[in-house]
C-alpha cells in the first residue's frame, strides 16, 4: 500500500525559529547515526521515518559516514524518500555533514574544501537531491585554515547545492571565528550542532552566549546521553543494552554508581512531573527556548512515540529546576 501522510501531522509538533533566520526546525529531530542503512532491516528503518514524519518531524539529519556501513544510511534515505516521501520533498529538511574518515587518501576527511565538496556530490547522489537544506562542516579541521573551510561552505551555498550551513562539535572560540568569516562572506551560519544533555553541559560555559549574540540556532545530539537519561539503566546495565554489549559508543564503565544515583534520582522527579526520564530529559534540553531542537536517534517506532511525547510538557517550575540542579551537582 501507498503511503498516505497524516492528515494531523502539523498538530501537535512544536517548531522552532533558528536563530534570526526565518527558517523553523521541529521541536524533536530525527537523527540517522547509527540505526538506519546496512545495520538494519529497511523496513524498520522506513517505518521509523514515516512514522517521524506523521509525527510532525520534518527534520532528518544525516552525513556522510552514517551507517554503518558509512554511506549506508544516506542510500536508505534516498530510497525511502524516492518511493514514499517525494511529494513532500518541500516540507522537509534535510541536512547532512563532511568531516570524518570517509575514503583512503588525503582528502577523505577534515576540512579542505576539496574534501567537503566532494563529500557532498556524493552524499547528494547517494540520496538523490539536487541539494540539501543544510550542511555541516563535522568538524573543525586543526590542519585547515578556516578561511578554506568556511569558504567551501559559502561555495557550496552559491552553487545551489545547499541552503544553509551548520557547524558541529567547534568549541565557542573557533564557532566565533567561523561566524566573522562567514558573515564577511556573506553567507550566514545558521545553526551548530552540539552534544549537550543533563549529563554533559559543556555548551553553558560559553558557546550559548555566542550563538545567542549572533543569532545562531542549534541542535543539541545525545540529549539522552546514549540512552543513559532513559529507565533502560536504572536497576544496571541489561545484556542487550549498549554499554552491556561491544558498543564503541558507550560501555559499562561509563555507568559508575555516582551515575545510576543521578539517573535513580532524575527518575523520580520526572515519575511526579508524569513523564519518563527520556521525556524530561528532552525537555529540560529545550527549556527556556535556548536550543532550537533537539536530536534524537531510535531503533524502533515506540522510542520516537515516547520521545515526541515529550512535547506535551515542556514547563519546568522553578522548584523543579533547582532540584535536578542539586541531583546533578
Amino acid at each position: 500500500m501507498r503511503y498516505q501522510a497524516s492528515a494531523t501531522r502539523y498538530a501537535e509538533m512544536k517548531y522552532n525559529r533558528t536563530g534570526k533566520s526565518g527558517l523553523k526546525l521541529p521541536a524533536i529531530s530525527l537523527g540517522l547515526w547509527h540505526n538506519f542503512g546496512g545495520v538494519n532491516t529497511h523496513e524498520n528503518g522506513k517505518a521509523m521515518l514515516l512514522r517521524s514524519f506523521d509525527l510532525g518531524i520534518t527534520h532528518f539529519d544525516l552525513a556522510n559516514n552514517y551507517g554503518p556501513p558509512p554511506g549506508s544510511a544516506e542510500e536508505m534515505f534516498g530510497q525511502v524518500l524516492k518511493q514514499e516521501l517525494a511529494a513532500h520533498r518541500d516540507e522537509l529538511i534535510i541536512s547532512t555533514k563532511a568531516g570524518y574518515y570517509m575514503w583512503e587518501g588525503p582528502y577523505g576527511e577534515w576540512g579542505s574544501k576539496k574534501y567537503l565538496i566532494s563529500s557532498l556530490d556524493q552524499s547528494l547522489k547517494r540520496m538523490g537531491l539536487d541539494y540539501v537544506d543544510i550542511f555541516y562542516s563535522h568538524r573543525p579541521d586543526p590542519n585547515t585554515p578556516f578561511e578554506e573551510t568556511m569558504g567551501a561552505l559559502d561555495q557550496i551555498v552559491r552553487q545551489g547545492k545547499a541552503l544553509y550551513v551548520g557547524l558541529s562539535n567547534y568549541t565557542a572560540e573557533q564557532t566565533e571565528q567561523a561566524v566573522k568569516i562567514l558573515k564577511d562572506l556573506g553567507t550566514p551560519l545558521l545553526i551548530h550542532q552540539p552534544k549537550y544533555s543533563m549529563l554533559n553541559r559543556w555548551i553553558e560555559e560559553g558557546l550559548q552566549g555566542v550563538l545567542e549574540e549572533h543569532g545562531v540556532g542549534s541542535i543539541a545530539f545525545c540529549p539522552l546521553a546514549q540512552g543513559l537519561l532513559t529507565n533502560k539503566y536504572i536497576s544496571g546495565v541489561p545484556a542487550d543494552s549498549r554499554a552491556g554489549g561491544s558498543s564503541v559508543f558507550l560501555n559499562e564503565k561509563d555507568i559508575t554508581q555516582e551515575t545510576q544515583n543521578k539517573i535513580i534520582k532524575l527518575n523520580e522527579l520526572a515519575a511526579g512531573r508524569g513523564q519518563s526520564l527520556a521525556q524530561m530529559a528532552l525537555a529540560w534540553v529545550l527549556r527556556g527556548e535556548r536550543v532550537t531542537s533537539a536530536l534524537i536517534g531510535a531503533s524502533r517506532v515506540s522510542q520516537i512515540e515516547e520521545n515526541v511525547a515529550a512535547l506535551k510538557n515542556l514547563d519546568f517550575s522553578n522548584e523543579e529546576l533547582a532540584q535536578i540542579e542539586e541531583i546533578l551537582k
